[in-house]
């Protein structure tokens, strides 16, 4: 698939491991779908293993529903460091990371597939806490609260952008700061 070039060429963030530490540190990512009834937005925890990113949800819902409509999507991520402050309304921004990843969602399959992905959740989400390594029996049998199926999804990546717009520490707005203050440092 052909994607359009990001317009911004100076907010492009192209090294490969900087990229992979935010998606490896960002806990919530935003995943984009289209069905019938629209746009849908889904936050969810997920983790980036083996160049894919694996999350898990019921067998039911709108979600599904649009992934078997169509399993192309896009999935966000956002590491918000703070809001910049300037004395010209129109140079106010934020200092931020983000990355985009596009591609194609599969339900995955192979119960080893799946476990090592829920073992990756558990090791980035609750690193330590479990003393042993999670079975492969138990990501068979669980069942939510409300009794439907775990699902282990994996989004296939097809094209990864990213950007960034970053700035000292002291342009950044904090409660207090005024931007009269501000305009007596510039003289």
């Amino acid at each position: 698939m052909n994607y359009r070039a990001m317009r911004r060429e100076g907010k492009i963030v192209t090294n490969q491991e900087k990229i992979n530490n935010l998606l490896n540190s960002c806990k919530v990512g935003y995943l984009g779908l289209v069905d019938d009834e629209g746009t849908y937005v889904v936050p969810l925890n997920y983790v980036w293993k083996d160049e894919k990113i694996y999350f898990h949800g019921s067998e039911q819902g709108r979600k599904v529903d649009a992934i078997r409509t169509n399993n192309r999507v896009c999935f966000t991520i956002t590491e918000d460091r703070g809001i910049i402050a300037n004395p010209a309304p129109a140079n106010i921004g934020t200092d931020f990371s983000s990355v985009m990843v596009f591609g194609k969602i599969r339900t995955v399959d192979h119960l080893e597939e799946a476990t090592d992905a829920l073992q990756a959740m558990l090791d980035k989400f609750v690193p330590g806490y479990f003393e042993r390594e999670l079975e492969k029996k138990y990501v068979e049998s669980y069942r939510s609260s409300l009794g439907s199926k775990t699902v282990v999804y994996c989004l296939e990546v097809d094209q990864i952008t990213a950007k960034e717009a970053t700035v000292a520490r002291e342009n950044l707005f904090y409660p207090g700061r005024k931007q009269r203050d501000d305009l007596k440092k510039e003289k």
